[in-house]
């Protein structure tokens, strides 16, 4: 396991993130306790210190069961969770980006995960309502409390991300050093922006459901078993709905003959694509239910792709770009900036 720093922050994190939204069953989605234990035991014995949670999942299994698995391991950890998802539908204040909510769910997670710290918490997402000034000095409160060391966000818009940072910065609180965004072989609509964004904020991009939920591993291509897609997440529900489309169907029959040719199996191209192409380090949050499943993802560290292979697989999926990227980046506007005599080495600037 090889290790990189998280952004602009010195912690040094493994090149995976274990995943625990599968610890506990609540979801439907998840697996028993001493499945996850092995699961948990086996992450750390191959070298992973990075360790993903939040308060909602499987409605607060996923923190307790951590809590016991980490025992005297606690120092050994990156350990991250989440806040503001809504806990209890009955309670309006239960959820949101808010100080109140912001202060009772870190100390029942702090209590679930049994310690009296986080290396990294995450706003799960941005609520619309919050005023950033709120919530990023709500966050540095509790950095200077000590019970967080340091801060991300997930589910923003790169806007939202950048004015939030900028207000931290200018007021001298304490900024995001992650974000966690979705992101994957099918889903690449953050290159739009967060590339850059992260880049001149020194974030580092942690991506959920870098196999879009199962379906990146082969199990619903037209040639797979049918068994292996029994109890599936994106089976049923409006998820599966979203993700198992023609065009995504398509791309997953390609990404598993590419896969084939190199000798791999479909889940280990799809990280080693997503760890490979970008300039900012992509940390990809993989989530097992069984021993077999993390194997097979942490065996992705192996995997080096060719620069043909990164281009085609580029290819094949790239998004449809939208303004004012498409613009900024086509032909046409690049000659109307720069005339037929272009500098080489154009890059971004802070100032």
């Amino acid at each position: 396991m090889k290790y990189l720093e998280l952004g602009r922050s010195a912690l040094k994190v493994s090149e995976f993130c274990l995943g625990a939204m599968t610890f506990g069953e609540e979801f439907g989605i998840g697996a028993p306790e001493p499945e996850c234990r092995k699961i948990y035991d086996a992450f750390i014995e191959a070298g992973g210190n990075f360790v993903d949670t939040a308060n909602i999942y499987n409605r607060g299994t996923s923190e307790k069961m951590l809590g016991q698995f980490i025992g005297s391991g606690r120092d050994y950890l990156v350990l991250a969770s989440k806040y503001s998802l809504n806990t209890n539908p009955e309670d309006p204040n239960a959820g949101g980006n808010h100080r109140k909510n912001l202060v009772q769910a870190l100390d029942a997670s702090l209590k679930r995960l049994q310690t009296d710290y986080l290396d990294l918490y995450w706003v799960h997402g941005w609520d619309r309502s919050t005023p950033l000034a709120e919530m990023m000095r709500a966050l540095d409160d509790q950095v200077r409390a000590g019970k967080l060391l340091h801060i991300g966000i997930s589910n923003a818009p790169a806007w939202v991300v950048a004015a939030a940072n900028t207000l931290a910065i200018e007021r001298g609180w304490t900024p995001f050093t992650a974000v966690q965004l979705h992101y994957n072989f099918v889903e690449r609509s953050i290159e739009a922006d967060f590339p850059e964004l992260a880049e001149l904020q020194d974030m580092a991009i942690t991506a959920w459901s870098p196999l879009a939920g199962g379906l990146l591993t082969g199990k619903f291509n037209a040639d797979a078993d049918e068994a292996a897609r029994q109890g599936a997440r994106l089976q049923a529900g409006p998820r599966g709905a979203r993700t198992l489309t023609e065009r995504n169907l398509k791309l997953s029959a390609e990404l598993s003959r590419i896969a084939a040719s190199l000798g791999c199996s479909p889940a280990q191209l799809a990280l080693a694509w997503l760890r490979q192409r970008m300039s900012v380090p992509v940390i990809p949050i993989i989530g097992a239910r069984n021993l077999h499943q993390l194997e097979d993802n942490l065996a992705a560290a192996d995997v080096e792709l060719p620069g043909d292979v990164i281009d085609e697989l580029d290819r094949v999926s790239a998004p449809a770009q939208s303004y004012p990227k498409a613009l900024l980046d086509s032909e046409f506007f690049q000659a109307m900036m720069f005339g037929r005599r272009r500098a080489e080495g154009r890059s971004i600037r802070w100032i």
